[in-house]
């Protein structure tokens, strides 16, 4: 994709997220599901690790080298007219710079970072590691001339075995990504509790992403918490998992 047409993308995928409270970004692992979705009618779409993975016979978990990954986004950017930002785990060893050049490269318009290195045994970087990471994310992109929307993930709560346990570290560790130039904060794990949600929402100032499942959640119940963008994670392919069972079990029920 040529360098204007990224940076297009990249700026538009800002403003979408001004203009919709909650920006909701399908997210999708194929052409044919970010065709689909775009289709649909959303205006932005996210790839993720874990779909896309499973949808090319790959391990999560930073189980595809970046190149591989590249490789595997680069059709489904093209394939649509809306930004697409890309699911990059915790950057495959790379150094943010180099992370960014990729990205850009293959045309994409924003990424997620989490903090759960599992190239390293799944270790999970402390606080200043991680924002020293993301700061690196956001002056690499700067330097290249592309708005990078930087999505700061941390896994803490999904960790914890009393997730209100760990609410103040996460929120530390939210507010340190902000202030290292995340544009916004994903708190994996707590996309089924008000109360920490609420209580993360509060603590910074950038959109604070929920995962979300397509059927099984409430698009009006985020919006009133104050929820500012939306992912699904692996749970579109899960719950479209599930419909292709229905409607194939009636058929391969008749094979005996």
């Amino acid at each position: 994709m040529d360098f204007r047409t990224t940076v297009e993308r990249a700026q538009r995928l800002k403003q979408l997220h001004a203009e919709h409270k909650p920006l909701v970004l399908p997210t999708v692992w194929d052409v044919w599901s970010a065709r689909t979705a775009a289709d649909a009618g959303f205006p932005a779409l996210t790839v993720g690790s874990h779909p896309l993975a499973e949808s090319r016979g790959a391990d999560d978990h930073e189980g595809q080298t970046f190149e591989e990954v590249l490789a595997a986004v680069r059709p489904i950017i093209t394939a649509v007219d809306v930004p697409v930002s890309v699911d990059l785990e915790a950057g495959y060893g790379q150094e943010p710079a180099d992370l960014v050049a990729g990205l850009i490269e293959a045309g994409g318009a924003g990424l997620n970072l989490e903090d759960t290195v599992h190239s390293q045994g799944g270790r999970v970087r402390d606080t200043r590691e991680h924002a020293s990471y993301i700061a690196g994310l956001r002056a690499a992109a700067d330097d290249a001339g592309v708005p990078l929307w930087v999505n700061g993930r941390t896994d803490l709560f999904l960790y914890a075995e009393d997730a209100s346990g760990v609410l103040d570290e996460a929120i530390e560790r939210l507010r340190a990504m902000e202030q290292a130039g995340a544009d916004s904060v994903y708190p994996v794990g707590i996309q089924d509790n008000d109360d920490l949600l609420v209580a993360v929402i509060g603590a910074v100032a950038v959109p604070v992403n929920s995962t979300a499942h397509p059927v099984k959640h409430d698009l009006e119940r985020f919006r009133r918490l104050g929820v500012g963008r939306i992912t699904y994670g692996p749970l579109l392919q899960f719950a479209m998992t599930d419909a292709m069972k229905d409607m194939l079990g009636p058929w391969g029920a008749l094979k005996s």
